[in-house]
């Protein structure tokens, strides 16, 4: 779990994706809290959450390729609703062998 999570390549499963979720919101929480406590200019905070969010967007993409879809659909409102419950395609797919190693014959 969590293998090269800011890569942009191969599958994951629903719960590494879920995790991810979890952990940004988490990290997200943290550094907002952090900016407001401390009263640091608001750039700062982008700057510390540009990893959450090319965490979050890599993560998204390999469950997209999970699903035997592009990246690009995870910017399709509500399509992380969709990658949280729906299934993986059976087998090797093109962007690699199923996560949870059945069906890879």
């Amino acid at each position: 779990m969590f293998k090269n999570p800011f890569s942009f390549e191969g599958r994951i499963r629903r719960t590494e994706y879920g995790l991810s979720i979890i952990i940004c919101y988490a990290y997200a929480m943290l550094v907002g809290g952090f900016i407001g406590m401390t009263k640091l200019y608001e750039p700062i905070m982008w700057v510390l959450l540009f990893p959450a969010y090319w965490f979050v967007w890599a993560q998204g993409a390999k469950r997209c390729h999970d699903r035997g879809n592009s990246g690009w659909y995870q910017i399709i409102p509500f399509y992380g609703l969709w990658m949280l419950y729906a299934d993986s395609d059976n087998g090797i797919n093109e962007y690699g062998p199923n996560p949870k190693g059945t069906g890879n014959l």
